[in-house]
């Protein structure tokens, strides 16, 4: 399938800044689910950045704007050629060992309820008791927009049983680790099945199976990733694989607008 992609992030300030500084995930890999046909990102100073991969893998670039500033555009496009492999993730560079990602973080520390979930799940290997696992998840988190925020931890979404794809994905990394597992966080891009453009920027959680590799799992819509699917960056969480981390000096009041539309493409030439 083809997909093209357009991620548009605009940062407007009250007062401008003299400086900033983004560190930008925002180049899908190309692997064996996925290959990248064009991509391009164009903001100011982008020819100067630097490029490089990150400590998960992630090809990132680091840009500076070092004149005075009030507004700055981040535009991110390409198509991307999707292939569905039932959620497998094969070919795709790894710099950080499996164990890594058994790390806990604010946002996925688990609790007693994280641990009570890990208790109801049984199954007859880990494969098993990860489908089953994304089965509860999906069950006991209902999506609702606006109840939760970029700082909910993984506890406080599931004993709230609302929350977007992130804190789906974060309850059912959380609990993946505290069943032994290595579990990561996923964001990219989601195909839904309208005609139209959609506003389709998601989270999933991708998990360590002995014998298998890597094996994403969304509980937000209860699949493993599909050829709808474009995968951008993974960390720990949604904090380490942010497509956009920076900070800047001076401005205040700054007001953030993001845009992402993904649509799939005719063949047809």
């Amino acid at each position: 399938m083809l997909v093209s992609i357009g991620h548009v992030t605009r940062y407007a300030l009250a007062e401008p800044a003299n400086y900033s500084i983004q560190c930008l995930r925002l180049t899908p890999p190309s692997f064996d689910a996925q290959q990248v046909l064009s991509w391009t990102i164009d903001m100011p100073h982008i020819d100067e950045a630097v490029r490089f991969r990150d400590c998960f893998g992630n090809i990132a670039h680091l840009v500076a704007v070092p004149e005075e500033h009030q507004e700055v555009s981040i535009v991110a496009r390409g198509t991307v050629e999707t292939r569905d492999r039932a959620g497998v993730v094969r070919g795709l560079i790894e710099v950080a060992p499996s164990r890594v990602y058994k790390r806990e973080t604010p946002r996925t520390a688990p609790d007693d309820g994280i641990r009570a979930l890990c208790a109801s799940v049984e199954g007859n290997d880990a494969l098993d008791r990860m489908h089953k696992l994304m089965d509860s998840v999906h069950e006991r988190v209902a999506y609702v927009v606006g109840v939760t925020h970029a700082h909910t931890s993984a506890a406080e979404a599931l004993k709230d049983g609302r929350g977007v794809c992130q804190d789906h994905a974060h309850i059912f990394i959380s609990a993946a680790r505290v069943m032994g597992l290595p579990a990561r966080y996923v964001n990219g891009y989601f195909l839904t099945d309208s005609d139209e453009p959609a506003e389709a920027h998601h989270a999933w959680a991708e998990v360590w199976i002995n014998g298998l590799g890597w094996l994403g799992f969304d509980a937000a819509n209860r699949v493993c990733p599909t050829d709808r699917y474009v995968r951008l960056a993974c960390g720990l969480d949604s904090a380490s694989a942010a497509p956009i981390r920076g900070t800047r000096r001076g401005g205040t009041e700054e007001v953030l607008d993001v845009t992402v539309e993904v649509q799939q493409q005719s063949t047809q030439q």
